[in-house]
C-alpha cells in the first residue's frame, strides 16, 4: 500500500488550506485512515481520524472545529479541510491508513496504523 498526499503550501494565519491522500497498491488491505501532523522540533501526534471503518470521525482537541477530515468519492481516499489555521498548526502532515478495524479515541493512536505516506509541509505565518 502507498499513501501520497499533496495540498500542502504556506499560507497566512486564519486561511484554509486542504490536503489530499490517495492510496495504491493493495488497498484491500486498508480499514480506516487518519492524517497526523509534526511540527518542528515535535513528536508525531494525531489530527483527525476515522474509526469503526469510517462510521465516526475522531479529532485531536486542538483541530476541533477547524479541520475536517472527509472521504472522497474515489475509495481509499482522504481529504483533510483545515480553516482558521494558526501558526502553531506548522508540520509536516502525515496521511496513514490501518490494516484492521479502529474503534473510537483509537483513531487518534498512531500505533494503529500500518502505512504512512511521506507527508506535505504545511506552514502557517
Amino acid at each position: 500500500v502507498q499513501l501520497v498526499e499533496s495540498g500542502g503550501g504556506s499560507v497566512q494565519a486564519g486561511g484554509s488550506l486542504s490536503l489530499s491522500c490517495a492510496a495504491s497498491g493493495y488497498t484491500s488491505n486498508i480499514y480506516c485512515m487518519g492524517w497526523f501532523r509534526q511540527g518542528p522540533g515535535k513528536g508525531r501526534e494525531a489530527v483527525a481520524g476515522f474509526s469503526s471503518r469510517s462510521v465516526s470521525t475522531q479529532y485531536a482537541d486542538s483541530v476541533k472545529g477547524r479541520f475536517t477530515i472527509s472521504q472522497g468519492n474515489a475509495e481509499n481516499t482522504v481529504y483533510l479541510q483545515m480553516n482558521s489555521l494558526k501558526p502553531e498548526d506548522t508540520a509536516m502532515y502525515y496521511c496513514a491508513a490501518s490494516r484492521g478495524l479502529i474503534f473510537g479515541l483509537n483513531a487518534l493512536r498512531d500505533s494503529y496504523y500500518s502505512y504512512w505516506g511521506q507527508g506535505t509541509q504545511v506552514t502557517v505565518s
